[in-house]
Parts: C-alpha cells; sequence; structure tokens
C-alpha cells in the first residue's frame, strides 16, 4: 500500500520584506529561494532530469503523448473513458505524476464525474435546459454570420455554449502507476455536437 508523504516548507527558509535582507539571509520572493525550499523539502522541480540548482535527480523525466481517435455516435453522448487513460498510463511507464487529457474541439468536452445511469439522464437534461437547442443563437445564423464558415456547416451554437459549462480538459494525479480517481471517479468524453470523429490528447508526465 502506497503511503502518500505529507511535506510542509513552513519554516525551512526564513522570510524576510522584499529590499530588507540582511546580509547572508535571502527573500522568499527571489526564485533562487523558492529553488532552495523545494530541494530542502525534498522535493526536487525536475526539469529533464535536473533540478533547479542543477543538482541531479537521477531519474529520468518522462513525457509520453498519444492523440486518441474517437468516433461519437450520438449527441448528447457521455463516452467512458477511465479505462483507456488508466492503459495509457501504464504505457508510459510513469510511476508518479500527472495524465492530461485534453480535447482538440469546442464542441467534444472532457469532464470527471460519475457514471451512474440515471445521473447521466440528468446530465443530459440539465445541458439541454442550461443551452437548449432550439433557442436562438447568431452563430447559428448564416444569413449574418461569415467567420469560420464551412460548405456543410451545422447549427451547433448550444453545443458550444454547453461546451463552456463542461470545459476542455482534465488532470489526474498518478501515483504508483495509477491515475488517483475517487470510488466513484470517471473520466468522460461528451459528445455536445453531432456523431463525428473526434480527438483527444492524452500526454502523461512525471518520474
Amino acid at each position: 500500500m502506497a503511503v502518500l508523504e505529507r511535506v510542509s516548507l513552513v519554516g525551512l527558509v526564513k522570510a524576510t520584506p522584499l529590499g530588507s535582507c540582511p546580509k547572508g539571509e535571502i527573500s522568499l520572493h527571489s526564485d533562487k529561494t523558492r529553488a532552495m525550499s523545494a530541494v530542502e523539502a525534498g522535493r526536487i522541480s525536475v526539469l529533464n532530469g535536473t533540478s533547479p540548482g542543477g543538482l541531479s535527480t537521477g531519474t529520468e523525466y518522462k513525457v509520453f503523448s498519444k492523440i486518441v481517435e474517437v468516433e461519437s455516435t450520438d449527441a448528447p453522448e457521455l463516452i467512458d473513458f477511465t479505462d483507456t487513460v488508466r492503459q495509457l498510463v501504464s504505457e508510459s511507464g510513469v510511476k508518479n505524476g500527472q495524465v492530461s487529457i485534453y480535447s482538440t474541439h469546442t464542441t467534444f468536452s472532457v469532464m470527471i464525474n460519475e457514471n451512474e445511469p440515471l445521473l447521466l439522464q440528468d446530465m443530459e437534461h440539465f445541458l439541454e435546459r442550461s443551452a437548449p437547442k432550439d433557442a436562438y443563437y447568431g452563430h447559428n445564423d448564416f444569413e449574418l454570420r461569415t467567420v469560420s464558415m464551412r460548405p456543410n456547416e451545422c447549427p451547433n451554437g448550444h453545443a458550444h455554449c454547453q461546451h463552456m459549462i463542461l470545459g476542455t480538459s482534465e488532470i489526474v494525479p498518478v501515483i504508483d502507476g495509477n491515475p488517483l480517481l475517487g470510488e466513484f471517479q470517471r473520466v468522460f468524453l461528451v459528445e455536445l455536437d453531432e456523431p463525428k470523429p473526434r480527438q483527444v490528447a492524452v500526454q502523461v508526465m512525471g518520474l
């Protein structure tokens, strides 16, 4: 069983007001002091295998990136992406760090929530109430709109507005090689527009 160590930086470096440091003391306002605090706490900020002070950590910092192709089949549609995230974290070889899940679209969201059928229906109804598909959106008025128009443009102002509520990405800590998700937490991709091919970027970073 993994034990999470809690490290406090309080008291590691004496804080003094900016511009009034006695000789030999360092203000916490300086970048050098913040770097020293991290090293003294045993938490070395790693960039390409070195600490801010130039000390080697002896561990390779990994960055693993992958673009995942997803085909949605309905809208709204909530796609449970959790198992794919776990698989990619395992492939990355990262034991401790974080994984980010990022949608490259403005009508296709990423969120963390519970996968319970009635709750998923509640979420769909909430999105519809928040930005109804049949409401007026200037974005859908093709007689007035002149920007970002395609030959097969569809009226999807509601999907863009719903996307504002849910967002584009999620970041999950990785501990002992596993995404740190709670008992009921699942990573969802949410189609808000219409069935179509989508791309999701997954990036795992850490040691």
